[in-house]
């Protein structure tokens, strides 16, 4: 099984456990060419790029603005065979006045077509509880509340996070 990372706004963070997580798992990422501006269309595109290269589907895992590329991606009719989803703490860009991932907006409420996990955090400054919750019912997946962890950013301390590995287990 392959993991493909989704990274979100400002790309991969080094040490984070996306990071961590690639050292022992057959995995690789989507590449944006301009991490700082995000624009949706060319995010959705490269994911899907790199969603053609893959032999068998592979689980994705999206981070940030990476879930809502996923989202997009879903709801633009993407049809490549995937196996299943882990979207840690996605970004409310409908309720974010960045003008940098407004063009994220509005975030499809499109029913995903493979297994889905959303791990939301109680103290992230991205996304409430309660909106993490509409999101995950509108894509028909499941909400795991993963405890006061901010937005899982490298920043933030969570090192290798075991218990999204688990997670992860759990969605492949």
């Amino acid at each position: 099984m392959t993991v493909v990372f989704v990274d979100g706004w400002f790309g991969p963070d080094p040490g984070d456990w996306q990071e961590l997580w690639g050292l022992d798992l057959v995995s690789r990422r989507v590449v944006q060419d301009d991490w700082n501006t995000p624009r949706r269309e060319l995010w959705v595109q490269r994911l899907d790029e790199v969603l053609a290269e893959e032999v068998e589907p592979p689980v994705l895992v999206g981070h940030s603005l990476g879930v809502l590329t996923v989202a997009h991606w879903v709801a633009a009719g993407g049809d490549r065979p995937v196996r299943g989803a882990l979207l840690v703490t996605p970004a409310d860009v409908e309720r974010n006045p960045d003008p940098a991932i407004r063009g994220f907006a509005p975030i499809p409420r499109t029913p995903f077509p493979f297994p889905a996990i959303v791990a939301a955090s109680r103290t992230d400054r991205w996304m409430t509880p309660d909106r993490a919750r509409e999101f995950a019912d509108a894509w028909g997946a499941e909400l795991v509340d993963v405890g006061p962890v901010g937005h899982l950013t490298a920043a933030e301390g969570p090192g290798a996070w075991a218990a999204g590995r688990e997670l992860l287990d759990a969605v492949s």
